[in-house]
């Protein structure tokens, strides 16, 4: 089993069933399909297969199901020379499975997605002593339940990064736990009556009370924001010739992780997430048009990191 690893990521892996359509349909309407595909999907696997394609030497730990979709997600890891020793194939339930209606017009995506019925996955001693060989611990969204296991790795000097998508149970404890506490904006969104403000600035000035760690918040096409040193930075994403967002907040994860595990400064790394996330935008699904490392290098050097305000 390889211990020396960039990244080892925990999460979800998944199939991607892809339909692309001139634009979302009204309700009980017909529609022509363009295009269909099916991909590898899941927030830790594409995150996973965006550290590879950066040529970073990740692992994915997580469950899935002893299936067709199961097997057809884990040669996809593989293809992407992804470390799947610490995937566990079960026959307690299936693989999971979303359906992602890709809008070719102005390249919004709608997912619908299978609640995944395996169970929790749960870090055993063999993989504890993987992870303390690695550099950064990405974790995905689904992964809070682990706040107070993983903690321990970060006082061991393991980056821990924290995808969050929604307020969940025990996102405290991972608050608490992350090195890098990475929402995207809708976050503010899961919890009206703690975060009022319609102003993007006010919510993440709010949360940055909350976050033991670094706090950056992810803004769609706006790209990043992240407080730091009294002051409040904004990173612009770049224009690309976007197909497809799917994934690109995966990618974004998968990308900082990286960059953070080869040494990369706050300001660097949110640059380079930026890039990858943007550029991953160019293909279907969250996984055909993934970046190499210099090229989106070159690109994160174009970028700006703005400072908008004091904190």
């Amino acid at each position: 089993m390889e211990k020396n690893l960039d990244v080892l990521v925990i999460g979800r892996n998944c199939v991607d069933y892809i339909a692309v359509i001139d634009r979302f349909p009204e309700e009980d309407q017909k529609m022509p399909l363009i295009e269909r595909r099916m991909e590898g999907g899941g927030q830790g696997g594409t995150s996973a297969c965006c550290v590879a394609g950066l040529g970073g030497k990740v692992a994915l730990a997580g469950n899935i199901g002893n299936d067709a979709d199961g097997r057809f997600a884990l040669q996809r890891l593989k293809d992407f020379h992804v470390n799947t020793d610490s995937v566990q194939i079960l026959d307690s339930a299936p693989t999971p499975v979303a359906y992602l209606l890709v809008n070719r017009t102005n390249a919004s995506r709608t997912i619908i997605y299978e609640s995944s019925r395996l169970p929790k996955f749960e870090i055993q001693p063999e993989l504890a002593e993987r992870i303390l060989h690695a550099k950064a611990l990405s974790l995905d969204p689904q992964t809070t339940y682990l706040a107070k296991v993983v903690k321990q790795f970060s006082t061991a000097g393991i980056r821990i990064v924290y995808d969050c998508e929604r307020w969940l149970d025990h996102v405290k404890d991972m608050m608490e736990a992350a090195d890098y506490f990475i929402p995207s904006s809708v976050f503010f969104k899961s919890k009206p009556k703690m975060f009022k403000s319609p102003s993007l600035q006010e919510n993440i000035l709010a949360l940055k009370q909350m976050v033991h760690g670094q706090l950056i918040v992810t803004h769609g096409a706006e790209g990043a924001f992240y407080p730091y040193q009294e002051r409040l930075y904004h990173v612009p994403a770049p224009l690309v010739a976007a197909l497809d967002t799917t994934g690109a907040g995966d990618n974004f994860h998968g990308a900082f992780a990286l960059a953070i595990s080869k040494g990369l400064d706050l300001h660097a790394a949110v640059k380079m997430a930026v890039a990858v996330a943007s550029l991953s935008c160019r293909g279907y699904g969250g996984r055909e048009a993934l970046p190499g490392w210099e090229e989106a290098h070159a690109l994160s050097r174009q970028l700006r990191d703005e400072s908008i305000s004091c904190v």
